[in-house]
């Protein structure tokens, strides 16, 4: 599964919340939007964002100019950048494995370094609402070098990791919707959700840093309301017919 992962993930490890480097997990074919950290664009801003070393986009408030320059490296990023003129955030459209790299955002003597992974491959979950699941990492046993992160959702939030330190499950984040609902296997690093709701849908991501190897799913929970089984119902319709029989014979 892991073949088509291009870049090494034990870098990952150590820096995902480094404020100057910020590590971006996008599934193929999705969208994804590089903020700028601005709410808005002061008369003086100066924006530049580059993928590796070639500029991609440009905001001069000074000169009042926005220029986007997709055709650059054979013309990969053609019809997929879109640039924000009021906060200069840089959006990719229809991500394919070859964006994957390091972006910089530029603002007169500031910068940002994003980090963009892009994977192909998604485990889909479906479980009903009150239910738990287990969302696999397929180790039988975690070695002292394993490094295992599990993020949620479409800004990557952790939820829970094991490292060399200690075990930690991180429930408090998102306004609590994972309070006292995670359990972190210490042995595997697999992760069951208990007692889930629809809160709980969405993209879930395994990383283990020390192999390197990310692995995801995409969890969607389904209400089931009270429904008889098959033969419970076939018992009310033979019972429905020996009641409209029973009708007819007493009008006859």
């Amino acid at each position: 599964m892991f073949h088509r992962l291009w870049f090494c993930l034990w870098h990952l490890v150590g820096v995902f919340s480094d404020d100057k480097l910020k590590t971006v997990i996008v599934m193929e074919d999705d969208s994804f939007t590089l903020n700028s950290d601005l709410t808005e664009m002061r008369d003086d801003d100066q924006i530049h964002w580059r993928f590796g070393k070639y500029l991609l986009a440009e905001i001069n408030k000074r000169t009042d100019s926005m220029t986007v320059y997709d055709d650059v490296l054979d013309g990969r990023f053609r019809n997929r950048l879109k640039l924000n003129n009021q906060t200069g955030s840089l959006t990719i459209t229809n991500i394919k494995m070859k964006h994957g790299g390091f972006y910089t955002v530029e603002n007169l003597n500031t910068s940002v370094i994003f980090m963009l992974i892009v994977y192909d491959e998604v485990t889909s979950v479906s479980v009903k609402e009150g239910d738990s699941v287990t969302l696999n990492s397929d180790l039988t046993e975690i070695m002292d070098d394993d490094q295992i992160l599990w993020l949620f959702g479409s800004e990557n939030t952790i939820i829970a990791e094991i490292n060399l330190i200690n075990d930690s499950i991180c429930d408090d984040v998102l306004d609590g919707r994972f309070r006292d609902r995670l359990k972190l296997d210490n042995q595997t690093g697999s992760l069951t959700i208990t007692n889930i709701t629809t809160q709980h849908t969405g993209a879930y991501i395994l990383i283990n840093g020390a192999k390197p190897s990310l692995k995801a799913f995409r969890v969607s929970v389904y209400y089931s309301e009270h429904c008889c089984g098959s033969t419970e119902a076939v018992i009310r319709l033979v019972l429905s017919a020996l009641v409209g029989v029973a009708t007819v014979i007493l009008l006859v």
